[in-house]
């Protein structure tokens, strides 16, 4: 069986948590964090639009990249240590959303954790990149609550 673990920042132990209680014991884990391209990118086409590209050494879009890359890594090692079993850590950087859809195919269980509005039952519990990925993971999905969920009473009322 093969499990992946959608980290993010803020939300990653409950789907580290949910994994160690329903990952079966032998299954491969993979950890997986996409970090978005659009930051750094956006930092390398101002660089270059305002200074042009006489300076790479400059460029602050490179020195994002090394960050994010830097950021994820520590995130990784965090949520290995949680975990406290053999797993694979997996780095990716894209479009988050499309990145971990491609990242389930082939997969038997995909586990993510809602990071939209949690104070409330309902669809805006979870963001725009789970919501997309909710919807387009090709595999089945366990999705968490970050914390105790809300009550009952928070669910919208009926149209």
């Amino acid at each position: 069986m093969k499990v992946i673990v959608w980290i993010t920042e803020g939300t990653w132990p409950a789907g580290i948590d949910a994994t160690r209680t329903h990952a079966p014991d032998g299954a491969a884990i993979v950890l997986l964090h996409v970090t978005p391209a659009d930051v750094p990118g956006a930092a390398h086409g101002a660089f270059a639009g305002l200074l042009g590209r006489g300076h790479p050494e400059r460029d602050p879009g490179t020195r994002l990249e090394h960050l994010a890359a830097a950021s994820a890594d520590q995130l990784l090692a965090q949520a290995e240590r949680r975990l406290g079993r053999p797993c694979t850590r997996v780095e990716r950087t894209g479009r988050v959303e499309r990145a971990v859809v491609a990242a389930a195919e082939g997969a038997d269980l995909l586990v993510l954790a809602r990071d939209g509005d949690r104070t409330h039952l309902g669809p805006r519990s979870l963001g725009p990149a789970s919501r997309f990925i909710v919807d387009h993971a090709p595999c089945p999905v366990l999705l968490v609550w970050p914390e105790p969920a809300p009550g009952i009473g928070t669910m919208p009322p009926p149209p």
